[in-house]
């Protein structure tokens, strides 16, 4: 059996516009696990009218965004003029590239009438070769999305990657697995077709369970497993209630960070550049479409 490396348990974090995060990294002391830069769980959240916040116009450049929703709805808009809503199972894959300016704000309806929210947004590294691509954008629909049902209880929907012998609906930059686990009350999986070397993660979204030889994990809890071989086992400790945990896995970049706000480069003075881009508007602006 893979065991783990450690347990780190999330704080809480202000972003965007005054909204409140999990996160497990980055933290002090903990600026990445290579090659993921960020884990933001927002919610779940009964918003009232009138609450509800999102992140407003602001500039991305050397990395990838993961924007995963499981309640409630995101109006999303960008300096390369696209804009698109994204529903209850949607996941928007971002790559910024060479930097792109995007907002991603609550449903107008969300706004007005309040109303339950919960999403989860990743943040993956790019090569060095690959920061100045071109941005992209995945808008991948619920439906698109593989539901895998390997064991009696077991539910896996596939947002990235290859298990099992399905593939997520993701065109990957490099290769990524991402995956949600949902395990019935009491029920016990394990997998072994995590790669050798890959960087593994398991972040606790409901319920409580146990992921290899760790102790009972809960809510916002996240595991990094040891770059082994062997089975990582999952096991749902609850008679009652669902254990949800998000599998992240890739193969590490071992390439130098520089990082700052919304912008990840491999020196300082790209990250230079990439502000004095910014400020020079050489990353675009949005031309607000979002509807009323």
């Amino acid at each position: 059996m893979r065991k783990i490396q450690r347990v780190i348990k999330s704080a809480q974090a202000h972003e965007g516009a005054g909204f409140v995060v999990n996160r497990p990294f980055p933290v002090a002391g903990l600026c990445g696990i290579d090659p993921f830069l960020l884990i933001d769980e927002l919610g779940p959240v009964q918003y009232g009218p009138g609450e509800a916040k999102g992140a407003p116009d602001h500039p991305h450049r050397g990395f990838e965004t993961i924007s995963y929703i499981l309640e409630g709805g995101v109006f999303h808009e960008d300096s390369d003029g696209s804009s698109t809503e994204l529903l209850k199972g949607d996941m928007q894959w971002m790559t910024a590239g060479r930097g792109v300016v995007h907002s991603e704000l609550p449903l107008p309806s969300l706004m007005k009438n309040g109303g339950l929210f919960h999403a989860v947004q990743i943040w993956i590294n790019l090569p060095k070769k690959k920061k100045m691509i071109e941005p992209n954008y995945q808008n991948i629909r619920a439906e698109q999305i593989p539901i895998l049902r390997p064991d009696e209880g077991v539910t896996i929907k596939l947002l990235s990657g290859k298990i099992f012998g399905a593939e997520g609906p993701v065109k990957n930059q490099m290769p990524i697995l991402y995956a949600h686990l949902i395990l019935s009350p009491g029920q016990t999986w394990s997998t072994s077709e995590i790669p050798n070397g890959w960087t593994t993660l398991a972040y606790v979204l409901s319920g409580n369970g146990t992921v290899s030889n760790s102790e009972l994990l809960s809510r916002t809890d996240l595991v990094q497993l040891e770059e082994s071989t062997g089975e990582i086992q999952f096991r749902n400790s609850s008679k009652t209630e669902e254990f949800g945990v998000l599998l992240l896995s890739g193969e590490p970049l071992q390439e130098p960070i520089e990082r700052m706000g919304p912008f990840v480069m491999n020196t300082k003075r790209e990250l230079e550049q990439a502000y004095d881009d910014y400020l020079a508007g050489r990353m675009g602006a949005i031309q607000g479409k979002r509807p009323r």
